[in-house]
């Protein structure tokens, strides 16, 4: 696919925001934001003000900073401030908890974070643990030692000359979990973006500045940041942003007051608002769309075939990953297959490997190696995992498929049994690792199943220590336990208790038998 030309000195920013000035659209809305609707315009000057104000702290080129904010126009300022002047936002979710900010902060040696009031106590419970942090900027009420976004960035001249980074000089990062638990911090180049990011664009969407945009996934995921930050600004086209979390019943107002032509959302989600269709007897108006995708997780086909049926839409199914940037696999309008993952957009070039790197036979599942020029460049302070990962050009995705006659490929699974509830990557080995801490569990192994609508949920499977029983409340205790450590989606949905775990004669323990307990979504018993 012909790209852009992308000169060696180049900032993503400027491309993806002053061009718009430069190209007239300089009083087209870019941002719907509950009820205000921000220019192009408007919308360079405050980040030209958060990059300003960035650089009254002290900022400098290269340094990192940590972004951690409900989808806003504040997040836009500071993320696009933060590249303009050739500092790295790092975005991380809005639902960690305190151990998980120290190791972000640590780990990425932010001198800045910028943060919402709400999420203050969070980090404040670290904050003498945090090694590099200078500044702790709050938008909302700051506390004693805190600073003011709002009074930093109005202060602030909204005229900025963009630093002169080059083209390889490093833009954003973006933490994604690793199999270990352990996030590993993605690293992306200034010139990614055009490389990752206009296949689909062109190819699945056709995206024009007519196109308003609207995204379940937050910005600070990396299937949210392509669709309400890389897409719409990068062809000059309007997003709505909702700060709130995502519910079917809020979702479908602000579709029906919105008016947005395309819509983009995980499979576990389009479950969601089937079923409240379903429930309520209500059928929201989704005439504006003219497109829905999914992505995040692989989507079932009577997902599919429920919200066709609906609301007279197809589903464009792909699949992308943080690593490589965007979409690569996908289903387009016209050439879909319920179920498939699609096949390679320009642009990209795939193929399917056995363990030793070579191709397998057509119809044969292997592992996919992809290669396009916006992969990412490697993982922050993770050598190893990062050799794992690109090889030369291509990278591993970790995920398995087959491609059949015409092209398409099908998903079977992960090689590194990584889990993907509601379309957020997960490690089985976090939640394991935090049932064997509480005192009744001697063994655990956690995988995922799926229900009958075909979504992937976590369960877990226990051996217990002696002196415990199993019983329902000892599983909502096992549950609340884990939902007090980390992040309430990885909790298991079912917990079995087993006299004993499947095991190789190596002492590993045997995942595929677990899952092999469930059928369609109904565990078989004995």
């Amino acid at each position: 696919m012909e790209l852009v030309h992308i000169p060696d000195e180049f900032n993503i920013a400027v491309y993806l925001l002053d061009r718009h000035l430069t190209e007239g659209r300089g009083d087209k809305v870019a941002v719907f934001y509950e009820n205000r609707a921000i220019t192009y315009r408007e919308l360079v000057q405050m980040a030209n003000r958060a990059g300003n104000a960035l650089l009254e702290l002290g900022v400098e080129q290269e340094n990192r900073v940590m972004i951690c904010l409900p989808d806003s126009p504040e997040f836009l300022a500071a993320y696009f401030g933060a590249m303009k002047i050739g500092a790295v936002p790092v975005p991380v979710s809005t639902m960690a908890l305190p151990r998980d900010y120290l190791y972000y902060l640590n780990d990425s040696r932010a001198k800045v974070l910028i943060i919402s009031e709400e999420l203050v106590p969070q980090v404040g419970q670290v904050r003498s643990q945090l090694r590099y942090l200078k500044h702790f900027v709050v938008v909302g009420q700051p506390q004693p030692g805190q600073l003011n976004f709002a009074e930093l960035v109005d202060k602030a001249s909204p005229d900025l000359a963009a630093a002169p980074t080059s083209k390889d000089d490093m833009a954003f990062w973006l933490y994604s979990s690793g199999t270990t638990g352990t996030p590993k911090g993605v690293v992306h180049l200034h010139h990614d973006l055009l490389h990752f990011m206009l296949p689909h664009c062109r190819e699945v969407v056709g995206m024009t500045p007519e196109d308003v945009v609207f995204c379940t996934s937050k910005l600070y995921f990396s299937y949210g940041r392509n669709n309400s930050l890389d897409a719409p600004f990068l062809c000059g086209a309007a997003v709505i942003l909702y700060p709130g979390k995502p519910e079917p019943e809020k979702v479908f107002g602000v579709i029906e007051k919105r008016r947005p032509t395309l819509f983009y959302s995980v499979p576990t989600f389009y479950w969601a608002m089937l079923n409240y269709v379903e429930q309520s007897g209500k059928k929201p108006d989704l005439s504006s769309v003219r497109a829905c995708v999914s992505a995040g997780e692989a989507l079932p086909g009577v997902v599919f075939e429920r919200w066709k049926e609906t609301f007279g839409l197809e589903i464009l199914d792909g699949v992308g990953s943080t690593d490589v940037g965007m979409i690569y696999l996908s289903n387009r309008p016209g050439q879909i297959k319920p179920g498939s993952s699609g096949k390679l957009l320009p642009g990209f070039e795939g193929k399917l490997v056995d363990e030793e790197g070579r191709e397998v036979p057509p119809g044969e599942i292997g592992t996919l190696w992809v290669k396009n020029d916006g992969i990412t460049a490697g993982y922050w302070n993770k050598h190893e995992k990062t050799k794992q990962s690109l090889c030369g050009e291509w990278f591993n995705t970790g995920d398995q498929y087959y491609q059949d006659e015409e092209g398409y490929f099908w998903y079977v699974g992960r090689t590194d049994d990584m889990l993907k509830p509601g379309g957020i990557w997960m490690s089985p080995l976090e939640v394991e690792g935090i049932l064997l801490a509480h005192a009744a569990v001697n063994e655990v192994a956690v995988v995922g199943y799926r229900e009958e609508s075909g979504l992937e949920k976590p369960v877990a499977f226990i051996v217990l220590k002696e002196g415990y029983q199993s019983s329902p409340d000892l599983e909502r205790t096992l549950q609340d336990f884990v939902k007090s450590k980390t992040a309430h989606y990885k909790c298991p949905r079912r917990i079995f208790f087993v006299p004993q775990l499947p095991r190789t004669a190596s002492g590993k323990v045997q995942r595929y038998k677990l899952r092999a307990l469930f059928k369609n979504g109904q565990e078989i018993t004995e």
